[in-house]
């Protein structure tokens, strides 16, 4: 069940003067990796086919990604009136595809599968909270407070399902680890770059993944504050078992801070750009 609809946004105090033209690429590409949410569920369902309960989770949740999709692609069209969502998704779409005729987790079991959607969860309300905490447009500043309650919501959906599986499959500490950090890494792989590509970049110009994802990245990591890294690296660690508080989770935060910023530096030095303070 929804927690919010396309109605509850107060779609009319949308105030052109506070878009921030870096925010608005980032806002683009996110609609259509939202907007594709169906097809995880599709492949959710077929790496779950014997677990109605998960299933029936995952249907609702995919709906839930969908919506944030068409929250964040209504936003782009009123900060970007020449912004064409539904031909920018078609063309991601036609580009990007995922395992839907997988009939068993990549990550090599169910808990495995169950980290891995943890991470994109942790990622994603950390990111639209950071969206929302560095926009002074309020209808974004809306949007992104709904979805990263959705997101965090859907953290504790698939932890709970994990635990569950754990309890059945034994996956050592070590493997979790691997597979949350492997899931973090893969944050950089085509799904965002190429979103990045459909929404931004003409169709004339070819699709090139390290100009991309630096396109991307070098914008959305500069709105991270240490509070959403510290929130972060907490939630990755309840994942795989270990304190969310306390001296490790305050070590790994402040190491997660210093690779965020060294990645920022790279990206932008990929694109010569120059990086605020």
């Amino acid at each position: 069940m929804k927690h919010w609809t396309l109605d509850d946004v107060a779609w009319s105090d949308f105030d052109r003067r506070r878009v921030d033209p870096d925010i608005v690429p980032l806002v683009k590409a996110a609609a259509m990796v939202e907007r594709n949410g169906m097809d995880y569920a599709v492949y959710l369902g077929r790496v779950f086919i014997d677990d109605p309960d998960f299933r029936r989770a995952s249907d609702n949740w995919a709906v839930e990604e969908v919506q944030h999709g068409d929250a964040l692609g209504h936003w782009a069209t009123l900060a970007d009136p020449s912004f064409d969502f539904p031909a920018a998704f078609e063309r991601y779409r036609n580009g990007y595809k995922l395992p839907l005729d997988a009939d068993r987790s990549v990550r090599g079991s169910r808990t495995g599968e169950l980290i891995a959607r943890c991470m994109v969860e942790t990622g994603t309300s950390s990111y639209y909270t950071a969206l929302g905490d560095a926009t002074t447009e309020p209808v974004l500043k809306q949007v992104c407070r709904l979805i990263a309650a959705d997101e965090y919501r859907h953290f504790k959906l698939f932890y709970d399902h994990m635990k569950r599986y754990l309890a059945r499959e034994k996956l050592g500490m070590v493997s979790r680890l691997r597979i949350a950090l492997g899931r973090i890494g893969e944050t950089e792989d085509d799904e965002l770059a190429y979103a990045y590509h459909c929404g931004n970049e003409p169709e004339s110009l070819a699709y090139e993944h390290e100009r991309c994802i630096a396109g991307y990245m070098s914008r959305a990591m500069g709105f991270y504050q240490w509070r959403h890294v510290e929130r972060s690296t907490g939630m990755v660690l309840k994942a795989v078992g270990l304190p969310p508080r306390g001296r490790l989770s305050t070590a790994a935060a402040r190491l997660a801070w210093q690779l965020l910023q060294r990645r920022r530096k790279g990206f932008a030095k990929t694109l010569e750009l120059p990086l605020a303070a």
